[in-house]
């Protein structure tokens, strides 16, 4: 089948791929999405075709599946961008890939931000190995720092970010928000209060209002925990506002004129409910949203061919083949006479007497092909005849009706099979149907699903294809 099968009605805008990857003035491609529905292959995808038309790409993933790094020929991706061969470059552009590795990038923030003493301090802080390793929302956030890393070094001309696979979509937009609550929060505000207060006004501060929340955070924490806790929020006291300034910075250059959004989501009615809000969300933070990305959309064709009339053709086929076997199989019919099976012969065609079996074999007749039982060996007729080689009449007319009945069982299975991927693609029509009347202002590409996995940059290229509307796109 062919991707022009799978086409957008004409009411709803086209999402022209090709023109924003060509613009010079997009400098950012944010893919976004719930969980499963192919954003990292629409990111590699598009790495792949923006280098391969003349820019110099880097694609941030913060997949764990290491898909990205296989499909591209990597044995391994880091934190470091490392370039992809195999890539056309003949138009001038390069294609690097890097996976986020988030620990590091918070690591690298504090060495870039602190002294040698205070950042091995904090390094060396299990409350800050535990922070950094797995705080909710820090793997959003560090993607942002990461992106603000990538944009200021102005090294690349398109960075394309494969956001986290995250439960809601939305936790990309949130992440500075919620670590900046977290820093300006009342339970940090009252750990950091001894590092702000000094003399002997401090001193009559932590004896009066420490005391009694110290035990009873030291009951709940542990001691230990508390202590830990106290000395990592006093040794990045002088980096919070760091960490704001550069998650606000971030978040304006995501609403900046040179970063597109492209929303994937899969022709399910969760995945376009889930679409559909963040386009909502986009609209509210004054982000700029390039268009729908609908992945895994599938095609006929024979699309002409309806599935109630494949059904009705295969039960007709289903109901032949069952008159046929009874007319077989009917004890009481002669199928060649349509006489009762009981039914006397004519004389004439009365069976030969025994004598018949003792008579000598005709001139020239091979001597080999009787015994006193008769004929046993059927291919041994004269070479050149109809008959050498093949088998007896009795013979071929047993294989005649099963091979007739197999095909039809076939054609009957085809049939429903069709019938079936029919009734699927009007459900993915309805589902993009509905999204498309909600929100008849966003531009729309369709994405024809592919007969097998994405592992290799061939891959990566047809899915290129596919996103730009090229008609030479085939599935197999």
């Amino acid at each position: 089948m062919t991707s022009d099968n799978t086409t957008l009605d004409a009411s709803a805008p086209r999402l022209e791929v090709d023109t924003l990857i060509d613009d010079p003035h997009t400098r950012i491609v944010v893919c976004c999405g719930s969980g499963g529905v192919g954003k990292t292959t629409t990111a590699a995808a598009l790495g792949v075709r923006a280098a391969e038309r003349g820019r110099k790409v880097v694609v941030l993933t913060i997949d764990p599946a290491r898909r990205l790094a296989q499909s591209m020929g990597i044995s391994e991706l880091d934190n470091v961008p490392r370039q992809v061969k195999g890539v056309d470059e003949s138009a001038g552009g390069e294609l690097h890939a890097m996976m986020l590795d988030m620990k590091r990038t918070f690591d690298e923030i504090v060495e870039g931000h602190a002294d040698a003493d205070r950042a091995r301090a904090i390094l060396e802080n299990p409350f800050y190995q535990s922070l950094s390793a797995g705080f909710a929302g820090t793997q959003e956030y560090m993607a942002m720092e990461k992106l603000g890393q990538l944009r200021a070094n102005d090294e690349w001309d398109l960075i394309i970010v494969d956001t986290p696979p995250s439960r809601s979509a939305l936790d990309f937009l949130d992440a500075p928000k919620r670590l900046g609550s977290f820093l300006d929060g009342k339970f940090i505000r009252v750990l950091m209060a001894p590092a702000k207060v000094g003399g002997r006004a401090g001193m009559k501060f932590l004896n009066v209002g420490m005391s009694m929340m110290t035990g009873t955070l030291s009951k709940l924490m542990g001691g230990q925990l508390l202590r830990d806790v106290q000395t990592f929020v006093a040794a990045m006291d002088t980096m919070f506002g760091g960490f704001r300034t550069r998650a606000d910075a971030t978040y304006r250059l995501l609403q900046a004129p040179g970063t597109a959004f492209l929303v994937v989501a899969a022709p399910e009615r969760d995945a376009l409910r889930e679409a559909a809000y963040f386009v909502e969300r986009l609209a509210a933070e004054q982000m700029p949203l390039a268009g729908l990305v609908l992945n895994r959309v599938h095609g006929s064709g024979a699309a002409q061919l309806s599935a109630e009339r494949a059904l009705a053709a295969a039960e007709a086929l289903t109901d032949r083949m069952a008159e046929d076997t009874h007319a077989d199989t009917d004890p009481d019919t002669d199928p060649d006479t349509g006489t009762d099976a009981g039914t006397a012969p004519d004389a004439a065609a009365a069976p030969a007497t025994d004598s018949t079996a003792d008579a000598a074999p005709p001139p020239g007749h091979a001597e080999n092909n009787l015994e006193a039982t008769g004929i046993v060996d059927l291919d041994g007729g004269k070479a050149g005849s109809r008959t050498a080689g093949s088998p007896s009449p009795a013979a071929a007319a047993e294989q005649v009706t099963p091979t007739s009945a197999s095909a039809a069982q076939l054609a009957a299975g085809l049939l429903r099979l069709h019938a079936e991927r029919m009734q699927v693609l009007a459900r993915e029509r309805r589902t993009r149907d509905r999204f498309t009347a909600l929100h008849p202002e966003v531009p729309v590409t369709e994405v024809a699903a592919l007969p097998g996995d994405v592992h290799d940059l061939a891959g990566l290229r047809a899915i290129g294809d596919r996103l730009a509307l090229n008609p030479t796109a085939t599935d197999d």
